[in-house]
């Protein structure tokens, strides 16, 4: 394995046997000791998973397993070579050929030692992955460890990016394609390798060691990483600065280096990497506006990262990178709020917009609220079962407000009589109060239609969730959303930092694919009916018809009712 630098060093096991089962029905591991200077004191380090075990010329398989914390002897655990044989035969591009291996490393009977039983009261478990999260602050790295809890991918580990993150590095002169070849004919067995995760201004990077390669692929780490199986990550070379020796978490401090290929695979039994392949990765881009201090304009901070496509991790390293970028800018306070916009971008899709307002004060803090409710609304879309294709990109442009934006509608009134008619236009007062400001009166004037008959009339007076709840009801079906409705609810979603003035009409409002359809006539309601169940569809005897907004300068909370009376004949405007 590699202690420091990028060459690996020789060490000594001696092999105490084998444990029947121990990584699952039929999946033995073989128990050794390492022996030598160097192991013996660092003891087993997380990093050195994938080291690989030789007896003489024949590949025993890896160290992938501790036994125990705080022992004083470096035992470890070996994950026979055989099984990770089996990733390294798993088809590649979905041929479904699989290479026929040659059988080196099959130890055969002669070569097994007594039957042991696992140690008492002893924890064995995989060595620990060290994933080195470089550009992030400790309140990011925590909120990393606290989303990835369980998942073999929350400790962290010291380290730094490698030219392979900054695609303008270009050390010596050299292209990229001739650092990457220099890089790919320096991996040998025993060298460390990354996988990336996040790559670009900011990276999160996993490190492990390689246990085999031949002239188009390599095995690594001994275990998975997330055993998420068909996987697709920038793998690099990595040079290691230093192991650091503890009882309680040894690993290596690594820099990532050049691309050599991608990890396609992420197994039981190991890692696999196709050497010379492009890895598909999300590009990100969130540019954070700060206003300046004496400074026209203010300031720009601009982050542009690729982050993996995996369900299981992608939501939360796209809200992680989020939090640090605002975490970032020197103007961030406790009372700084902010105004997300921006758009998700999936293949066969217009693009579905952003428009977020978070403002400072509330029981979470600011930026994380903010990185929250982005990695929420990507969620939604990513992890919906009807979607195909591939996201393209998410671009956020985020402004930050030295302020809390809190606005609260207190009142709102006439200022005409409340006795109309149709086709009349009447002006609403609102008063709103801005968070610790003197409040103040908004007026909007609408226009009512000139369709409605004699009767009473409610206006509803309201902030946008009150407005979007009003317009898009609970359905009956307990059917998944479908992708196309949960778009066109994004792209139909009021702004927050607005008041509404809307028309609760006694007409027939229905919902379908996210979209309203109000003032239905009753034959078409009818109609709908029987689908209320069966498809995506919701029936309300009450239309909601906005007819007017203003500015609120803040993100809005608060309704009220007005009545109103129409009566016949012609009114006067």
């Amino acid at each position: 394995t590699v202690f420091t630098g990028s060459k690996p060093e020789p060490m000594e096991v001696e092999i105490l046997g084998v444990l029947r089962g121990a990584r699952g029905p039929g999946h033995d591991m073989i128990l050794v000791q390492l022996h030598g200077a160097k192991p013996e004191y660092t003891g087993v380090v997380a990093g050195m998973s994938g080291s690989p075990v030789y007896i003489g010329n024949r590949l025993l398989g890896s160290l992938s397993y501790r036994i125990g914390q705080f022992s004083k002897d470096p035992i470890a655990g070996i994950t026979p070579i055989e099984q990770m044989l089996e990733v390294r035969d798993l088809p590649i591009d979905g041929s479904g050929v699989r290479d026929q291996g040659s059988g080196v490393g099959d130890l055969g009977s002669e070569g097994k030692e007594e039957l042991l039983q696992p140690p008492a009261q002893q924890t064995i478990q995989a060595m620990e992955t060290p994933l080195v999260m470089s550009g992030f602050r400790p309140e990011a790295i925590r909120l990393w460890q606290q989303r990835m809890a369980g998942t073999g991918l929350e400790t962290v580990a010291a380290g730094g990016m490698g030219a392979s993150s900054k695609s303008d590095s270009a050390p010596g002169g050299k292209t990229e394609a001739e650092r990457s070849a220099a890089a790919l004919a320096s991996i040998v067995p025993g060298s460390a390798v990354s996988a990336q995760l996040v790559r670009g201004d900011l990276e999160i990077a996993a490190t492990c060691t390689v246990t085999y390669i031949d002239a188009k692929q390599l095995l690594a780490c001994g275990h998975s990483i997330l055993q998420a199986g068909p996987v697709s990550l920038p793998m690099t070379a990595a040079d290691v600065v230093a192991t650091l020796a503890s009882p309680l978490n040894a690993f290596k401090i690594v820099n990532t280096g050049e691309t050599i290929g991608a990890f396609t695979e992420d197994r039981d039994a190991a890692i696999r990497g196709i050497l010379g392949r492009k890895a598909r990765m999300i590009p990100v881009h969130i540019a954070v506006h700060s206003p300046g201090r004496g400074q026209i304009g203010g300031s720009v901070r601009r982050i542009d990262i690729e982050v993996l496509d995996l369900p299981a991790v992608t939501p939360q390293a796209v809200m992680v990178c989020l939090y640090e970028a605002l975490l970032a800018a020197n103007e961030s306070t406790f009372d700084t709020s902010y105004h997300v916009t921006g758009s998700i971008d999936l293949g066969g899709y217009r693009p579905s917009p952003l428009d977020l307002w978070i403002s400072a004060g509330d029981q979470m803090p600011a930026p994380m609220q903010a990185a929250s409710q982005v990695a929420e609304r990507f969620f939604r879309l990513y992890s919906n079962g009807a979607r195909q294709g591939a996201v393209r990109g998410i671009d956020l442009d985020v402004e930050a407000i030295p302020r809390r934006i809190q606005v609260e509608l207190e009142t709102a009134r006439l200022v005409s009589n409340d006795i109309v008619h149709a086709g009349d236009t009447v002006v609403v007062e609102a008063t709103i109060r801005p968070w610790q400001q003197p409040a103040r009166n908004v007026r909007i004037s609408i226009a009512l239609p000139a369709r409605l008959g004699a009767g009473n009339l409610r206006l509803l007076i309201s902030d946008s969730g009150t407005l979007d709840r009003t317009l898009d009801q609970p359905r009956l079906s307990g059917r998944p959303t479908d992708l196309e409705t949960v778009l066109a609810q994004d792209r139909a979603r009021h702004a927050a930092d607005r008041i509404y003035v809307s028309l609760l009409l006694p007409e027939t409002q229905a919902g379908i694919g996210g979209q309203t359809l109000a003032s239905l006539p009753l034959s078409v309601a009818n109609a709908l009916e029987p689908l209320r169940t069966a498809q995506d569809v919701n029936l309300n005897g009450e239309s909601a018809e906005v007819v007017g907004e203003a500015s609120a300068g803040g993100v809005l909370s608060g309704f009220q009712i007005l009545n109103l009376r129409i009566e016949t004949g012609g009114g006067l405007k």
